[in-house]
């Protein structure tokens, strides 16, 4: 019971993990290179918004996270190892963690190029 505990507690942080960083990118307020105009934070929102708005990115995520409890578990039934779960969820964990940190810099480069777009002088 106990090794079943300790996978539900991984699996958990897993979808936290997974869960918070699905909007971190697209909250960035880039670095504005001189003075602010009037409209500066309106089109921060609205670049903001397109930013959250691109779902298929959030189902990379998922999709990553399912491919690494797939090769986990494949992993385990190949070497024989009794912690299939575990290992699936590590790879859930893993794949999933790096393709959702990669798609939180897709998002602030999203706001970033929405703002040039729009005539401002950020910077990153």
């Amino acid at each position: 019971m106990e090794g079943y505990s300790k996978h539900f507690i991984l699996a958990l942080f897993a979808g936290t993990l997974l869960s918070a960083c699905g909007d971190s990118g697209a909250n960035y307020t880039p670095i504005n290179d001189g003075p602010t105009t009037i409209g500066f934070q309106s089109d921060l929102a609205a670049c903001q918004r397109l930013a959250k708005n691109q779902t298929q990115l959030t189902q990379e995520t998922y999709g990553a996270a399912a491919i690494g409890a797939a090769a986990g578990a494949l992993l385990s039934a190949v070497a024989d190892d009794d912690d299939m779960v575990g290992n699936a969820l590590g790879g859930a964990a893993i794949l999933g963690g790096t393709v959702a940190v990669e798609n939180q810099d897709k998002k602030e480069d999203i706001v970033i190029n929405c703002m040039k777009g729009r005539g401002h002088a950020v910077v990153g």
